[in-house]
């Protein structure tokens, strides 16, 4: 986990399960990935409301702008139910294209 915080921008991030809200891990900033968002309530937006907007588990990832972050939420695949990886980004020092591939393959190496 403690690799994300090499991604240009990167302030924090958790790994939280996708149906409890559980935050299993988190590195740098815990209020940077709290900040406006919730990540029970997020897990909870993500399996009931975006969820079946894509069949078949087709939903990789989420990005939730604020006026000062951008929130980039990754789903990690797993046996049972999925986790979501929860970035919290600086948006004056992020190249949002280039954090998400970062991000992507930090996401998909996870686990492992």
């Amino acid at each position: 986990m403690s690799r994300l915080l090499e991604t240009p921008g990167v302030t924090g991030a958790a790994l939280v399960d996708a149906v409890t809200g559980l935050t299993y891990c988190a590195v740098g900033d815990p209020s940077a990935v709290g900040d406006g968002v919730d990540t029970a309530e997020l897990a909870a937006l993500v399996t009931d409301r975006v969820g079946p907007a894509g069949t078949g588990g087709e939903l990789e990832s989420l990005v939730v702008t604020s006026a000062r972050r951008y929130h980039v939420v990754r789903t990690v695949r797993r046996a049972g139910d999925p986790l979501l990886l929860v970035a919290a980004l600086d948006r004056d020092r992020t190249n949002l294209a280039l954090a998400l591939r970062q991000l992507n393959g930090h996401a998909e190496g996870m686990l492992a």
